[in-house]
């Protein structure tokens, strides 16, 4: 309904505080208006301070009075978008038309209809205790606390625990990764408890200490997930920006204290549920202190520690109104007004600055739509994830695309036609069928390789040094004093055998004897033979042409040898192959022929080959332990039964290099290889449709 701006506004709110706040950066005043009931604060500027100062009168006197007597021309629309700015934020005494809005709200249904849900499910906080009176006492006994001695000791006693930790970081990484069970998971849910209420804490002491009234401490949901909260709302009473910034970076100083302090202690401690629970509480601390935390993407404590840096309020509002205008104006060619007056590289900050934020939180967003969708049963989770990233990503977007379509009649033909030009040619891009690399992992081997062992153990005699060989070239001799003493007597009973066996033919009465000694004789000959065979089996010799490699220097003539211990590695360093490993979803897009390019560790110049063979199955257990992430190579593995099964599933891919690798040793490096052409949009609809059948069984 369109406002008479002759006619008085309604009267402000007789529970309305205002007071002074700090000068805003082109150091024009401020004042703050405190709602009381809610608990809210609004900054206005010298202007608003000129309407309030004069409320009761209408609009248009208002107006004229403050160009009469103020250096400020305002004109009268500004001071009607002020009177809709209290309207909007309740902060005038309701008129009986507002009073039938209201009534007529709550009889929509409240709490009953699928806004109030949608709301409510996204963000509710529930207040649980009003500390002020505990808060105080507490503020007044722990003075000491925030003395300028106990955050040097507090520094210096962190510094030395990351030092003793980094002397024995196998140990800490290895106690993390153990940590990972399900006693383990509850001890860092006990321990993320302990880091967030002290957060909380710090964030009321300090307020408390500066003069201010924390109203309640309770637990928000946001998206359902529970995060500890302190109503700071008073801390926009302070003029100084540094105590706010004080306020803001109590609760982050004081994780970043508890990290050190627990650090240092699991240091010192021995081995038992003590160290455990301060490795717990350590590795919380740091991580939500730093990856969380401290991020200014969201409105968590880093957000308002760079808006008190920067004594910049409402950062968010004012950056993202500025990127839209300076999208509208780039993209369109619209000659939006820019909400604010700023510097250029002030604009150009603050719209960069925005731009992170919006891509940081459509990762998060689109990360908290999984997770809702696999946290709860697939009917309710698939609902929730609509909701998701309608509510999230969508909604934003259409209400841009909106405005955009309102104000087409304002865009150039020549501007049109690049949007379409840019649109086609981004369709084209991912519609037409392109040749994409693909990326594995893989151990370069020579084609031919051979890992000599001693059939049983034996005493070297002579053994081959390492270089060149060539083909049945002696690489080893030993000898075997049992087998030798048993070839011995083998022969001097074939021996003794014959000579009877001579004598028993020239004895007429010796016939019936000869057949014994005829099968005693063949049994001492087969004897003599396996023992021949056991020492011809003492002397290994090259199969082939190569190079004689890995040879203990240590081994000496009469030493004696097991059967485990390699003797040595005899390679054909003429041809070399990749034992490559590829994810499940490229390996269909791989044929025998394709080009391929293995960068080995350290290396940047690629040997060439190709693709010769592709299992049709995944890979059971990898045939090199130097890819495995349990010895820190890039393959994740699952270690059951000690074998190295890669996880996700991975499938064995042969390519045939052109070369052979620096120093002709096995080693570890990168392929590319050019894998089909694909079309991007078929290949994303193929895996959307697969995804809705995998999920669609309810």
């Amino acid at each position: 309904m369109p406002v008479d701006p002759n006619l008085p506004s309604p009267a402000l709110r007789d529970d309305l505080r205002l007071g002074e706040a700090s000068n805003g950066r082109d150091g024009e005043p401020s004042w703050m208006i405190q709602d009381t009931v809610l608990n809210r604060f609004y900054r206005v500027g010298w202007l608003e301070f000129e309407c309030l100062a004069r409320w009761e009168k209408p609009p248009a006197q208002i107006c004229k009075e403050i160009n009469e007597e103020t250096a400020l021309r305002p004109d009268l629309a500004q001071i009607l978008d002020f009177r809709r700015f209290l309207e909007q934020h309740e902060l005038l005494r309701p008129t009986p038309d507002a009073l039938a809005r209201l009534r007529q709200r709550n009889r929509s249904g409240g709490w009953l209809t699928w806004r109030w849900w949608l709301h409510h499910y996204l963000f509710f906080r529930i207040p649980l205790l009003r500390p002020q009176r505990f808060l105080t006492v507490v503020a007044r006994r722990l003075d000491w606390l925030f003395s300028p001695v106990t955050a040097i000791v507090v520094v210096l006693l962190s510094l030395a625990g990351i030092v003793l930790v980094l002397q024995q970081w196998d140990t800490f990484t290895g106690a993390v990764v153990e940590s990972f069970s399900t006693e383990g998971l509850l001890s860092f849910a006990l321990a993320l408890a302990v880091a967030k209420t002290l957060h909380e804490l710090a964030h009321a002491l300090v307020a408390t200490r500066l003069g201010l009234r924390v109203a309640h401490m309770g637990i928000a949901f946001v998206v359902l997930w529970p995060m500890l909260y302190t109503d700071t709302g008073e801390s926009w009473k302070l003029r100084s920006s540094r105590q706010r910034l004080a306020i803001a970076s109590a609760g982050i100083l004081c994780e970043l204290s508890l990290a050190g302090l627990a650090t240092l202690g699991w240091a010192l401690s021995d081995p038992g549920p003590l160290r455990n629970a301060l490795l717990y509480l350590a590795t919380t601390s740091w991580v939500l202190s730093l990856a969380l935390n401290a991020s200014p993407f969201m409105r968590f404590d880093g957000y308002f520690i760079l808006s008190d840096l920067l004594d910049f309020p409402n950062l968010h509002q004012r950056a993202s109104a500025l990127a839209r205008v300076s999208i509208r104006r780039t993209l369109l060619g619209l000659d939006d007004d820019w909400p604010e007056v700023f510097s250029t590289s002030h604009r150009r900050m603050l719209v960069a600055f925005e731009f992170m934020t919006w891509i940081y939180r459509l990762v998060l967003f689109l990360g908290i739509a999984v997770t809702v969708y696999l946290f709860f049963f697939k009917l309710l989770g698939a609902f929730l994830f609509v909701v998701e990233v309608t509510w999230f990503i969508a909604m934003p977007i259409t209400r841009e695309l909106k405005h955009w379509w309102t104000q087409r009649s304002r865009i150039r033909p020549s501007r049109k036609l690049l949007l379409c030009g840019i649109a086609g040619a981004f369709l084209l891009l991912v519609a037409l069928p392109w040749r994409t690399q693909i990326h594995a992992e893989g151990v370069a081997r020579t084609e031919r390789q051979l890992r000599v062992f001693v059939p049983f153990p034996a005493r070297i005699q002579t053994i081959h040094p390492v270089g060149d060989v060539r083909a049945d070239d002696t690489l080893m001799v030993m000898d075997e004093p049992d087998i030798a003493s048993h070839m011995i007597g083998s022969e001097a009973g074939i021996r003794g055998y014959e000579a009877r066996l001579s004598g028993l033919i020239a004895d007429a009465g010796g016939l019936d004897q000869q057949a014994a000694t005829r099968e005693r004789l063949r049994v001492q000959y087969e004897e003599a033979r396996a023992a021949q065979s056991q020492i011809a089996r003492l002397i290994l010799r090259a199969p082939f042409a190569g190079k004689w490699m890995d040879v203990d220097p240590q081994w000496r003539a009469g030493q004696w040898i097991n059967p485990k211990d390699q003797v040595g590695v005899l390679v054909d360093p003429g041809r070399w192959q990749v034992d490559a490993y590829v994810k499940q979803d490229d390996v269909q897009r791989l044929a025998p022929g394709d080009a391929a390019r293995f960068y080995p560790t350290g290396q940047a110049v690629p040997i060439h080959g190709r693709v010769i063979a592709i299992d049709t199955t995944r890979a059971r257990e990898l045939a090199h332990p130097m890819l495995a992430s349990r010895f820190k190579g890039p393959v994740a593995v699952t270690t059951e039964r000690d074998a190295l099964t890669p996880n996700p599933p991975m499938f064995h891919v042969l390519v045939q290099l052109d070369g052979a690798p620096p120093g002709l040793w096995e080693t570890r490096g990168q392929l590319q290889i050019d894998g089909n052409r694909r079309s991007w949009l078929i290949e994303g609809g193929t895996h959307l449709i697969a995804a809705f059948v995998r999920e669609s069984g309810f």
